[in-house]
């Protein structure tokens, strides 16, 4: 029985954790309708910034939002090559992704002095120090605070993103996604909409990056390999499990497609599948 409970806490973990990046792509691929790839860069970039800022000293917390916002930068960088370059997204997505190979690369290896991994695990992260420690370690003989500390960020970032498309700029970033020729007539610029889209959408990326390598305690620049499979699995499977559920909000739809992606990923991992398969597993 312990082990079915330790099971099911370790997938709302990390589904949850994973949920960010799916409200990420959520925004590129439902709501703006560009197939971004550009994710598989920008999830290991907030990553890797994240143990280079903890490794020098930078507060856990204060990580998350500069991730977010490093991940925002690449994010126009992919919506400037498709708007003002006239790149196609998929190849802007790859030339995006292919850059941050580098640039993940040169972060890592000057923050940690030459090291191909960022480890942190007797530093203090947003599981262990300030707010968090108000939080029990283990509830009832489970480890519970880091599944509490996921489920309290994914409903505030859930909450934020849903009262911003409710506001004028996030009604426009809807009928840029839908109609561009509309967004046109209602005398906006759609190019603009859309690279604040993918801004937003790279940013949530990054934060799902800084999350999840702080409750690891390490960083590498492999981490973003998959990240587009998994982040539009949980977007397809929750839009298409849920989508007759009139009351449910998209953004909720996608957080349970990544809880449920990753309860298959576990059933599937418990049959005995061998691990050099788990690529091909995800896929």
């Amino acid at each position: 029985m312990d082990i079915f409970i330790n099971t099911v806490i370790g997938i709302f973990e990390e589904g949850l954790m994973y949920a960010l990046l799916a409200m990420g792509m959520y925004i590129t691929y439902s709501i703006l309708d560009f197939p971004d790839l550009s994710v598989d860069g920008t999830f290991p970039l907030g990553a890797v910034l994240t143990g280079v800022l903890i490794l020098h000293g930078v507060n856990p917390w204060l990580c998350l939002l500069i991730s977010f916002a490093a991940g925002m930068v690449a994010g126009m960088i992919t919506g400037f090559m498709n708007v003002k370059l006239g790149i196609i997204p998929l190849l802007c997505g790859i030339i995006m992704y292919t850059a941050m190979l580098s640039v993940n690369f040169v972060l890592i290896k000057a923050g940690t002095g030459g090291m191909a991994i960022a480890s942190f695990f007797t530093k203090d992260t947003i599981f262990n120090s300030s707010l968090a420690t108000l939080i029990p370690k283990s509830i009832g003989g489970f480890a519970l605070r880091t599944t509490i500390i996921s489920l309290i960020l994914v409903i505030a970032c859930k909450i934020l993103l849903d009262l911003y498309l409710k506001t004028k700029s996030g009604l426009l970033l809807r009928a840029t996604g839908n109609n561009e020729r509309y967004t046109t007539m209602l005398g906006k610029n759609p190019g603009t909409i859309k690279i604040w889209g993918l801004m937003l959408g790279n940013g949530f990326s990054a934060l799902a990056g800084s999350v999840i390598a702080q409750s690891k305690g390490s960083a590498d620049q492999n981490m973003g390999v998959g990240m587009v499979v998994l982040g539009l699995a949980s977007v397809i499977i929750g839009i298409s499990l849920f989508k007759r559920v009139g009351f449910m909000k998209g953004t909720t739809m996608v957080i349970l497609g990544s809880l449920i992606y990753k309860a298959s990923y576990q059933i599937v991992l418990k049959l005995g599948v061998p691990t050099e398969l788990n690529n091909a597993i995800k896929a």
